[in-house]
């Protein structure tokens, strides 16, 4: 299947990954002067805190679809995966300074209680932990550092994923189409991403065992 990627002068690749950069911080940037300005509701915090994880739940999407849009569909945009990435980190951790901050005033034992009260919130605490390793080693430096070990650490976005499905899925009593749509979105990146070196196994196998019947037929 024939790649598609975007039309770009390869001079310019590396100013649309900043672009999208400044494009997908654009939301976070916008909704905090909408609560800044009193224009977002009777619960600004509340608000904000909600936008800020739903485009987390909608970077952290795109981001596992990279590999099979293009393994699919021949969708080349692997170069956009990091900047993806990043965006999901930020967009976590800017959900999680609002909740600490502006939400529960830093209130370790109010954190703890919540905690108790509502145990979704510990996937998502979890689901930020293990990302920030992610976000720390996404750089050229710690790839040609870490080796095959990056690939093994990378592999925690499995677990981030399920850990951010799970904290979206649980955070209200009945799940509206939206929660659905990202939900079911999110399982199907991770059968699709688990079920992938198993094919790749098979295919490698198959072709081997042909070789060998080929081999000896002649």
């Amino acid at each position: 299947m024939a790649e598609l990627s975007l039309a770009i002068p390869k001079r310019w690749q590396p100013a649309s990954v900043w672009l999208l950069y400044i494009a997908g911080l654009v939301p976070a940037v916008r909704t905090f002067y909408l609560g800044a300005t009193d224009q977002l509701g009777a619960d600004p915090v509340k608000t904000f805190e909600l936008f800020l994880g739903i485009w987390t739940i909608r970077f952290l999407i795109a981001t596992l679809a990279v590999s099979p849009a293009r393994e699919l569909f021949g969708w080349n945009y692997l170069r956009y995966r990091r900047a993806l990435g990043l965006l999901t980190f930020y967009y976590a951790l800017m959900h999680f300074t609002v909740y600490m901050v502006l939400d529960q005033a830093m209130d370790i034992q109010a954190v703890i209680n919540d905690v108790l009260k509502r145990p979704f919130i510990m996937f998502g605490m979890a689901g930020l932990a293990m990302l920030i390793p992610l976000a720390v080693t996404s750089n050229n430096f710690s790839i040609r550092r870490l080796g095959n070990r990056w690939i093994w650490l990378h592999r925690l976005v499995y677990i981030i994923a399920a850990s951010g499905a799970l904290h979206f899925a649980l955070s209200t009593k009945i799940l509206n189409l939206e929660q659905f749509i990202y939900v079911g979105l999110i399982i199907a990146l991770i059968l699709y991403r688990s079920w992938r070196p198993i094919a790749r196994s098979r295919k490698k196998s198959q072709g081997r065992q042909r070789n060998r019947a080929a081999a000896s037929v002649s």
